[in-house]
C-alpha cells in the first residue's frame, strides 16, 4: 500500500476516533521496575486529547513472573511489575518518532490500560511487554478477545525461548482457542504500510546485544532464544489482530533509541516496524 493511500484510509478511520477520544480516561503515572515517577519529565501536552496515544497493557504476573521483581504478593495495579519493563522511556521515545514521521495527532505520553476497567476500546493499538511472563485472568482474556474482534490491534513483545513461548501461548490460546498462530511472510501488508521491511533482523535488548541471546534464568533455553520470529493471529477477514515479536526486544530498542551506545540499526528498525504496525492497525 502506498503512503498517500494509507493516509487517505487513515483519515476515514480517524473520523470516528475524533468522536471517541473525548471520552478517554485521563493520563496516569505509574512507577516502573526500572524507572520511577519523576525520572522522565512530563511534556507540556501530557493532558492533551489526541487521535492516538501509546497504550500499554497492564497485567498480573503469571507462571514465569510470580517470584520475580517485587515478589508473589506485589500489587501489579500500582506499577513495579512486569508490565512496566522499559516504561515509560520506551513509550515516550517511540511516540516522538511517531510524531515526527507521521501526520497522526499524537500525545507525547503513554496511556496505561487495565482490561478490568473496560476502556481498551478507546485505544486502537495496544502494546504489552514481557508476555512470556504474563498471567491474564479469565475475565481479562475475554475482554482482550472482545477488544480485538471489534477491531483492536495488539502487539506482544519481548519474550524469548520455549519456556516463555509456552507461557505466552497458553494465555493467548485462552483469548483465541480457535485461531492459529502463524508466521508472517515478508510480503504481508503489515510490513509495507509506510516502510518496506522485507528484511528484519533480531532486535536484542540492551543487556544482550553484545552477548547473543542467552537467558541465564532458563539455561536450558539458551539456543532457542536465537532467531527472530514475527508471528500473528488473524481475524476472519485476514486482518492481523495480534502481532507477535518473538525472540526480539523492540521495547528495549525504543527505550535506548537516544543512547549512542545502542546500535542504530536496531533502533531504526524498531521505530519503523512500530510505525508500520500503527498505520496498519488504523487502516485495516
Amino acid at each position: 500500500m502506498s503512503f498517500p493511500k494509507a493516509l487517505a484510509l487513515l483519515g476515514c478511520g480517524l473520523t470516528l476516533a475524533g468522536v471517541l477520544y473525548a471520552f478517554q480516561r485521563p493520563f496516569r503515572q505509574f512507577n516502573g521496575i526500572e524507572h520511577r515517577i519523576g525520572e522522565t519529565p512530563l511534556p507540556d501536552d501530557y493532558q492533551e486529547k489526541t487521535e492516538w496515544a501509546f497504550a500499554r497493557l497492564m497485567y498480573p504476573p503469571g507462571e514465569g513472573g510470580i517470584n520475580g521483581y517485587y515478589g508473589r504478593d506485589a500489587d501489579w495495579h500500582i506499577g513495579y511489575s512486569l508490565w512496566t519493563q522499559d516504561f515509560p522511556p520506551a513509550d515516550r521515545h517511540f511516540t516522538l518518532g511517531v510524531r515526527r514521521l507521521t501526520r497522526l495527532h499524537v500525545r507525547s505520553v503513554e496511556q496505561v490500560v487495565n482490561l478490568d476497567e473496560g476502556d481498551a476500546y478507546d485505544w486502537p493499538w495496544l502494546y504489552a511487554v514481557q508476555v512470556g511472563e504474563w498471567g491474564l485472568t479469565r475475565d481479562q482474556t475475554q475482554a482482550l478477545r472482545e477488544y480485538l474482534l471489534r477491531g483492536g490491534f495488539f502487539m506482544a513483545d519481548d519474550f524469548h525461548g520455549k519456556f516463555e513461548w509456552n507461557i505466552f501461548e497458553k494465555v493467548i490460546k485462552q483469548v483465541f482457542p480457535d485461531r492459529e498462530i502463524v508466521e508472517l511472510s515478508d510480503d504481508n501488508p503489515i510490513f509495507h504500510t509506510v516502510y518496506d521491511l522485507s528484511t528484519r533482523v533480531q532486535i536484542p535488548g540492551w543487556a544482550w546485544f553484545g552477548r547473543g541471546y542467552k537467558r541465564p534464568q532458563y539455561p536450558e533455553n539458551e539456543a532457542d532464544g536465537k532467531g527472530a520470529h514475527w508471528r500473528a493471529i488473524y481475524d476472519d477477514k485476514g486482518r492481523v489482530m495480534v502481532a507477535i515479536s518473538y525472540n526480539s526486544d523492540i521495547g528495549d530498542a525504543w527505550e535506548y533509541a537516544d543512547n549512542v551506545r545502542y546500535p542504530e540499526k536496531f533502533a531504526d528498525q524498531s521505530i519503523r516496524m512500530g510505525i508500520d504496525y500503527i498505520i496498519y492497525s488504523m487502516t485495516h
